[in-house]
């Protein structure tokens, strides 16, 4: 590296921090989670703004793979995060409802995206119609948890039964967000590696036969305490970054590896310590995931957008939330809960946050998305995380208890992440 791009790096990375970090700020004076504002910071230092002179002037093309690089270990963090808090006993004692309402805020925003994918397949269409298809309708049927969990813990319905409603469900809607995208990116991976993602089954087994009790034996060691020592944060990190560099050599994205590796740390008897590694690990993400943002706004230009752009905007804003309130209204009515809950689940499951533009990112990787389809995805991200707080409290202002027998197998998580 010459001693201009060097300057250069630093120069961005305090811009970029500085940047995120205040429009954090403000998005949190006015009722959004953080990541709003992280995000309409990154889109503001994209190409859309001065026909893209600002963004080539602040970001040279020789600085971008290396802030990419370190946006990608903020992603892999991030997701090894992702999957400690979803807590397999979550998972395992959700209820029967919360399996229904999981399945209704899934399906039906799908089969609305598949029809979508049908109408943007002539302007935005690949070579892979299938793989587009599906890829669409799982792009606006996610949800992200962590994000969500940040608008329930700010709201202070944590320990309500709407949260934990609300927060059992994205779970599940999650790990099957995660499942969906790799097989996608599976079965469209490239010709000479197919036989590379059969090695993802005997990975998981040893994951879970061996790696878990090896951690569980990490975690559970040490000193006695609740503290962590810094050799086994180090370790278990290390552990995340293999686990995702092993994914990714089998053709699959880094971030499956790193998720997959925070399944498999231990909960039970671990809280304590458990909470020293979010913390210290948040800290890191704190500094790296605006970055992320940043290199994702680089790839959004809204500038010549026109009336065609503004119709297919709109349209996939009607199906993304259109589907996703919907389809967990109806489910969530089905199982006995009141209007008014139900419509709050509905509203709080619309939330996307990172979680939409990790896989919008892979869309864009694997070459399931233009970067003008790319750019209204982003967008429609961005609309629908900021839109749950003002519509949760139009709906939701006094709250409405769920009848017991629809929430007696719903837990209540501990949750701390803010993206």
């Amino acid at each position: 590296m010459t001693s201009h791009l060097i300057q250069m790096l630093f120069i961005d990375l305090a811009l970029i921090l500085l940047l995120a970090r205040g429009f954090g700020v403000l998005a949190a004076r006015v009722g959004q989670p953080p990541v709003v504002g992280e995000i309409f910071a990154g889109i503001l230092l994209g190409p859309t703004l001065f026909n893209g002179w600002l963004a080539e002037t602040l970001f040279p093309m020789a600085v971008r793979p290396l802030l990419s690089g370190m946006a990608d270990v903020g992603v892999a963090l991030f997701m090894f995060l992702v999957g400690l808090e979803l807590e397999r006993g979550l998972l395992r004692g959700m209820g029967r409802s919360t399996a229904v309402v999981a399945a209704g805020s899934t399906l039906l925003p799908f089969a609305f995206g598949i029809g979508l994918g049908f109408y943007l397949l002539s302007g935005h269409g690949t070579g892979d119609t299938t793989a587009f298809l599906i890829f669409i309708g799982l792009s606006v049927s996610v949800t992200a948890f962590p994000v969500l969990a940040r608008i329930i813990a700010d709201r202070d319905l944590a320990r309500t039964t709407v949260g934990a409603f609300a927060l059992a469900t994205a779970a599940a809607v999650d790990v099957v967000a995660w499942i969906a995208l790799a097989a996608v990116q599976a079965s469209i991976g490239r010709e000479d590696g197919h036989w590379r993602v059969l090695l993802l089954l005997p990975y998981v087994a040893v994951m879970f036969l061996l790696v878990r009790p090896l951690l569980r034996r990490l975690v559970s060691g040490g000193a006695p305490g609740n503290s962590l020592s810094v050799p086994r944060l180090a370790v278990i990190l290390s552990g995340a970054l293999l686990s995702a560099a092993a994914t990714e050599a089998m053709g699959m994205h880094f971030i499956f590896g790193a998720f997959l590796f925070g399944l498999m740390m231990p909960t039970k008897g671990a809280e304590a310590r458990n909470d020293a590694i979010q913390h210290h690990t948040g800290q890191l993400t704190t500094v790296l995931l605006p970055i992320y943002f940043v290199v994702a706004g680089l790839k959004v230009d809204l500038g010549g957008l026109g009336l065609g752009g503004l119709l297919d905007f709109g349209v996939i804003l009607l199906v993304a939330v259109g589907g996703k309130l919907g389809g967990t209204y109806l489910a969530a009515r089905v199982q006995g809960l009141p209007r008014r809950a139900s419509a709050a689940v509905g509203a709080l499951m619309n939330t996307r946050g990172l979680t939409e533009l990790i896989i919008l990112g892979v869309g864009l990787r694997i070459g399931l998305l233009d970067e003008s389809l790319y750019s209204l995805m982003v967008v429609m991200a961005l609309v629908t995380t900021a839109m749950t707080g003002p519509l949760l409290a139009w709906i939701y202002r006094r709250p409405v208890e769920i009848p017991a027998r629809s929430t007696s197998s719903v837990l209540v998580p501990t949750t701390r992440s803010s993206t």
